[in-house]
């Protein structure tokens, strides 16, 4: 096998590029279009949920329903717990939390996950793998909406949302 030519500071900063262009989207402050400038064209992004994409169009065509819109929207920071770089064979682990926003009264819903990306040159990566428990993400989307429902902080194009997809969290 062969080993990689990038130095470690190259790989770091390729990983804090993607770390800070992850929280500007979530937060607003930047798009999601802005992440599919940090791949390869012909990236592969392996997502739990929606299995293999390739592509940037492909990201694409998952990122912005479930990101850029309802409830992906609301994921708003990805805190970074670790990460560790393999020089070797140019891979990088992070562990992050997705946080949703505040519902309405200061509390957090959180959920982690893991991503693997493998780097190809130029600032880009080839390849990202997410890792997470479906079914914490699942259940924190709920648990959150149920509480931004008691509070009131809901729009109606949300609860029609959580009504549609877990009617049973909607209080008739």
């Amino acid at each position: 096998m062969a080993h990689n030519t990038w130095s470690r500071q190259e790989l770091e900063e390729a990983y804090q590029r993607w770390f800070i262009t992850i929280n500007r989207a979530g937060s607003g402050e930047g798009s999601w279009r802005d992440f599919l400038d940090l791949f390869t064209d012909d990236v592969v992004y392996h997502e739990q949920m929606a299995g293999e994409l390739k592509g940037k169009e492909g990201i694409w065509a998952w990122a912005e329903p479930s990101l850029a819109q309802f409830p992906g929207s609301h994921t708003e920071s990805f805190p970074e717990h670790w990460h560790v770089i393999d020089e070797t064979n140019g891979t990088i682990v992070a562990r992050l939390d997705n946080v949703m926003s505040d519902p309405g009264d200061g509390s957090r819903f959180a959920a982690p996950h893991i991503s693997v990306l493998d780097y190809a040159g130029d600032g880009k990566f080839s390849q990202q793998r997410d890792v997470y428990d479906v079914t914490t993400f699942l259940d924190l989307i709920k648990a959150w909406g149920r509480r931004a429902m008691e509070l009131g902080t809901f729009d109606a194009e949300q609860r029609a949302w959580f009504a549609a997809v877990y009617p049973e969290t909607v209080p008739g």
